[in-house]
């Protein structure tokens, strides 16, 4: 009776060792990946949202036009109000560990615009302008310290210099010192 147990047991694992070597020798296999299906239920990597992706930020050669041509990305200038006037370029993305997509999962995203954010508001600013304009605080704000300050000991130029500092916030003439856009959240 003890002999048959122990045949049985000794069966029982082996059978469950022969069916772990066929599973992991097709689980290894190397057969070419399937073909992507777009009625399937992966997407393509490179065509997921920036939510799902980790991106590097866009290299910054400041001017250097030779340095991005060798390169073949990066950013000469940041910033622009136009899409028209936003320089673009490419990043490496990687989708993120708990994301399932069809593809690799590190990849080349093109036209990545130049931008750049700091901490400028643009409801701020302009709230600065509209009630502190006239002692410069709009400017300060800015990082325009020398004009400022010429603002703040004229007294906003008699006040004409406050009206137009306003009219140049309004319509997105007057930017931050240091290129950057205004930040979107408030």
């Amino acid at each position: 009776m003890r002999l048959n147990l122990t045949f049985v047991v000794l069966l029982g694992f082996c059978w469950n060792l022969i069916e772990c070597l066929v599973v992991t020798a097709t689980n290894k296999s190397t057969e070419p990946q399937q073909e992507y299906r777009p009625e399937g239920p992966l997407v393509m990597c490179t065509f997921l949202p920036n939510e799902f992706l980790d991106c590097e930020d866009p290299v910054d050669h400041k001017g250097n036009k030779t340095a991005k041509e060798e390169t073949g990305s990066g950013c000469v200038k940041f910033g622009g109000s136009r899409y028209e006037d936003v320089e673009k370029t490419k990043v490496t993305c990687t989708v993120l560990p708990d994301i399932e997509c069809f593809g690799p999962r590190k990849f080349s995203r093109k036209g990545v615009p130049c931008i750049k954010y700091s901490e400028h508001y643009f409801a701020t600013t302009l709230l600065y302008s509209i009630l502190l304009g006239v002692l410069g605080m709009d400017r300060f704000c800015l990082g325009q310290t020398g004009t400022a300050v010429g603002k703040l000991l004229s007294l906003g130029g008699i006040g004409v210099w406050w009206i137009v500092d306003v009219i140049l916030l309004v319509t997105n003439s007057l930017q931050p010192e240091d290129g950057s856009n205004w930040n979107p959240y408030v």
